[in-house]
């Protein structure tokens, strides 16, 4: 092989996206994997035509197991191996308190938080175990949610705690296979979904602030650090933040 494989779900926007495009621009062969076509082919439309004959798009829907199964099957038959699973793809619920969530909003975020880790990450495992050379690499999302919430985030918070559960869990079982697991939480990294961000976010005292955010780049160039490690090596957590963003000590 003279090409390493990464597969990024929720590659159709935000830091899927740019983790997309730095990866291929390294040289990686990448499968951009999301729940629509047209803004994965946007995705592929930024890269330079160079960079962009070593990217490939599916669509998949990472709540559904058999969309799963199809999403890893496609990167077999097209790619012959994996290298790399990115865990991206993720969804927020809407900003209300506890009591006012809907077991439906819940739901849809546990779906695609948690169990769409778990399914794409058993499937990696399978395919990480089967292939020659053995092994592979996995980065977990986490997002800053995984460590401190924010008011009203019931939903998403919890499925990113779990989501550290998962990756310790999942870097553990990996040694035997060769499978190094790792998980990133990214801080307020600008892109659609922290756009209401410069209008105002509400904080733990009640009140609504403008909170600084960092260029995605910078969110995209970790990721592709941990992806380039070597398989002896392996960064198990790392956070990258606007440095100024509320979260460290009272705000």
């Amino acid at each position: 092989m003279n090409h390493r494989v990464g597969l990024i779900t929720g590659a159709g926007s935000g830091i899927g996206r740019a983790c997309a495009l730095a990866l291929a621009a390294a040289g990686w062969q990448v499968v951009c994997a999301g729940r629509r076509m047209e803004r994965l082919q946007a995705t592929l439309d930024l890269a330079a035509p160079e960079v962009a004959k070593r990217m490939l798009a599916c669509e998949v829907d990472v709540t559904d197991e058999s969309s799963v199964e199809a999403l890893f099957a496609f990167v077999q038959a097209r790619c012959g191996r994996l290298d790399l699973l990115f865990n991206n793809a993720g969804v927020f619920t809407q900003g209300v308190s506890l009591e006012d969530l809907s077991l439906a909003a819940w739901q849809a975020a546990v779906d695609t938080n948690l169990t769409g880790a778990f399914l794409c990450t058993r499937a990696a495992f399978r395919q990480m175990k089967a292939q020659q050379p053995q092994g592979g690499r996995i980065i977990n999302n986490g997002s800053i949610s995984a460590q401190t919430p924010r008011p009203g985030s019931v939903a998403y918070t919890a499925t990113k705690h779990a989501m550290t559960g998962l990756t310790k869990t999942a870097a553990l079982d990996g040694r035997a296979w060769n499978i190094a697991v790792g998980q990133i939480d990214i801080g307020n990294a600008a892109s659609e979904i922290t756009t209401a961000m410069s209008a105002g976010i509400r904080q733990a005292d009640g009140t609504l602030q403008s909170e600084p955010v960092m260029d995605v780049q910078h969110a995209a160039n970790a990721v592709l650090h941990m992806a380039n490690l070597p398989p002896e090596a392996n960064v198990l957590f790392m956070t990258v933040m606007a440095t100024k963003m509320p979260f460290v000590g009272r705000g």
